[in-house]
C-alpha cells in the first residue's frame, strides 16, 4: 500500500512496483482507491473495464463509488437495509447514499473488506494499492475501529427489531455480522498489508511524515519503506538546481536519520513527465536496483 501527501508520486511508485512484479511474471493487480485516480493516465489506458489487462500479468482497477455499491449488495447490505426500511420508507438506492454520508468511512470499510477478498483468491500473487492523498487515507485505515465504536449502542438502539423484514434474521445477527467484517479488515490492515510511505525533499512534506507515523502506529500498522522522490542527482552548470539540490540535501540529511528504522529509497527528477510504461520502468530501476 502506497501512501503520501498529494502529488508527492505515490501513483507513479505504485505503478512501477506493479509493472516490475508482472515483469516477473507474477500476476499482479494495481488498485487505485483514489476519488480522482490517475493510474490509467499513468499506464495511457482508456479501457472503463475493471480490472483491464494492461500486460501480461498486469491488471489494473480504479474503484468507485459503484463497486463499493457491489460490494454492500454482495455482503450484506441488502439485510441492514431491512432493518431500517423496517421503520423508515426509504428506496434501497437512497439507503445507500445516506449510509455512506451518515457513517464516516462506509465506503472505505467496503473497499478495504474488498481488497482483503482478493488477498485470500488465486488470481494474483501480488496486489498494489495506491490510495487517496493522506488525510483521505488516514481515515480509511481507521474506518474498521469507527465503525466499531458506531455498532455500540445498537443492542439498545435496534432491541425492539427483532427480525428482517425478508430474511428473517435476527436484527442483532445482522449488525453483528457487520461487526465481524470490520474485525477482519483491521486484522488484515495489521498483519497482511505492506505499507510504503512516499514523500518529497520538502518542508511540508518531510514535517507531515512524524505525524503519519504517530498516527499508523496508533493502530498498529508499519511501515517498511520511505521512498524520497523528485531528488536533483544532476546539477551540470544550472545554479537553479544547485540552490535546490542543497536545499533537498538538508531534508534528506534529517529523513536519514530520523527514518533509519525505515529502508529508503530515492528517485531521481527526471527531465519529463512519468507516462507510459517504457518511463515507469526507468522508476522500477530506482525502486528494485539490480
Amino acid at each position: 500500500m502506497f501512501a503520501g501527501k498529494g502529488g508527492v508520486g505515490k501513483t507513479t511508485c505504485a505503478g512501477a512496483t506493479a509493472l516490475h512484479y508482472a515483469s516477473l511474471g507474477e500476476p499482479t493487480l494495481i488498485i487505485s482507491t483514489d476519488p480522482t485516480p490517475s493510474l490509467s493516465h499513468i499506464f495511457e489506458i482508456s479501457s472503463k473495464q475493471k480490472p483491464v489487462k494492461v500486460l501480461d500479468n498486469l491488471f489494473l482497477a480504479e474503484l468507485g463509488l459503484d463497486e463499493v455499491k457491489q460490494m454492500w449488495d454482495r455482503k450484506f447490505g441488502k439485510e441492514v437495509y431491512e432493518v431500517f426500511s423496517s421503520f423508515v420508507s426509504i428506496k434501497y438506492d437512497a439507503f445507500v447514499d445516506f449510509m455512506s454520508s451518515i457513517l464516516p468511512g462506509l465506503s472505505d470499510e467496503f473497499m478495504v473488506d474488498y481488497i482483503r477478498e482478493l488477498s485470500l483468491g488465486s488470481d494474483y500473487d501480488h496486489i498494489v494499492w495506491d490510495t487517496a492523498p493522506l488525510g483521505q487515507t488516514l481515515g480509511l485505515l481507521e474506518t474498521p475501529t469507527m465503525l466499531r465504536e458506531h455498532l455500540k449502542p445498537a443492542p439498545r438502539i435496534y432491541s425492539q427489531l427483532k427480525l428482517g423484514a425478508a430474511s428473517r434474521r435476527p436484527v442483532m445477527e445482522i449488525l453483528k455480522a457487520w461487526e465481524k467484517l470490520s474485525g477482519q479488515d483491521m486484522d488484515f490492515l495489521r498483519s497482511q498489508v505492506n505499507y510504503v510511505l512516499v514523500t518529497i525533499a520538502e518542508a511540508l512534506a518531510v514535517e507531515q511524515l512524524d505525524s503519519i507515523l504517530v498516527e499508523m502506529q496508533k493502530y498498529g500498522f508499519k511501515p517498511v519503506q520511505l521512498t524520497v522522490n523528485n531528488v536533483i542527482k544532476e546539477i551540470g552548470s544550472s545554479e537553479f538546481l544547485k540552490t535546490k539540490s542543497d536545499q533537498q540535501q538538508q531534508y534528506l540529511k534529517l529523513l536519514y536519520s530520523t527514518y533509519s528504522h525505515l529502508q529508503i529509497i530515492e528517485i531521481p527528477l527526471f527531465p519529463h513527465e512519468i507516462k507510459g510504461v517504457d518511463r515507469l520502468r526507468l522508476v522500477e530501476k530506482y525502486l528494485f536496483p539490480g
